[in-house]
């Protein structure tokens, strides 16, 4: 008798204990929290803003690449509420997004420049024994407009000779490059025309179409080694987009890596 009254209490507390659990579970579905992230990379001229609904992100999207994540907690019976993206000075909405409820937590990736929104680009699956790359050249300084080739070669430096391996043709600015694939290769231990040379990985800019530096005709020249879009390590398979503008040396045009992926 004794024993079968201690089941009873065990089994009614047990049956409080799921009742409650039961209401916890119904509480926090009620009340909806999602995770959000928001990455990508802020080109434009101003910091951005993160609103849901009323709730707004404690952190502003800065120029550059950005990764931010909050939790946005859903009220009571409301299936839905929009994200809204915009520019923290001039209130100009660039995204909108309608969040569910039902869907759970999201990630929002995208690229902004130029005002415009475009999808952040993917990278194509490492391959070993390969290089792949994709590029996208901001002319900040130059402002130079029409496409050019961006052309990855060898750069030997006795005799002081770059050697093409291929051209990414007619790049525009501002926008993202087809990926090309190359080969590793050393840059140790190697010869040219007999004579043993160190050899760097570099990426010349070139008028599209021609083997003209895109800087030819105006006051800007172009360094052998130091004037180069960015490039991965040659010996190491990889697949890298890089985003990058020029800045300068003494009137030598340089280039810097604003974003790798």
């Amino acid at each position: 008798m004794k024993h079968t009254k201690i089941l009873t209490l065990i089994a009614g507390a047990f049956l409080l204990a799921m009742t409650a659990c039961n209401k916890k579970d119904e509480f926090f579905y009620e009340g909806g929290m999602m995770p959000i992230t928001v990455k990508g990379y802020n080109g434009g001229g101003e910091d951005l803003e993160v609103k849901v609904d009323t709730f707004t992100f404690k952190n502003f999207l800065n120029s550059g690449s950005f990764n931010q994540s909050e939790a946005y907690t859903f009220p009571s019976g409301q299936p839905a509420v929009k994200l809204t993206i915009a520019g923290r000075e001039t209130g100009k909405v660039i995204l909108e997004k309608e969040l569910k409820r039902a869907e759970g937590a999201t990630t929002i990736s995208f690229f902004y420049m130029n005002g415009q929104v475009m999808n952040m680009p993917e990278k194509q699956a490492k391959e070993e024994g390969k290089i792949k790359l994709s590029y996208m050249f901001m002319p900040t300084l130059t402002h130079y407009s029409g496409p050019v080739d961006i052309v990855l070669g060898k750069y030997y430096f006795t005799p002081k000779v770059f050697e093409e391996i291929t051209r990414i043709k007619n790049v525009k600015p501002y926008e993202f490059s087809e990926t090309v694939t190359i080969s590793t290769f050393p840059t140790t231990g190697q010869q040219y025309n007999g004579q043993n040379t160190p050899v760097l990985f570099k990426a010349y800019i070139y008028k599209a179409g021609t083997n003209e530096y895109y800087t030819q005709g105006t006051v800007y020249t172009w360094h052998p080694t130091s004037s180069s879009a960015p490039t991965p390590s040659a010996p190491n398979a990889s697949s890298t987009v890089y985003i990058f503008s020029e800045s300068d040396a003494n009137n030598s045009i340089r280039f810097t890596k604003n974003l790798e992926l």
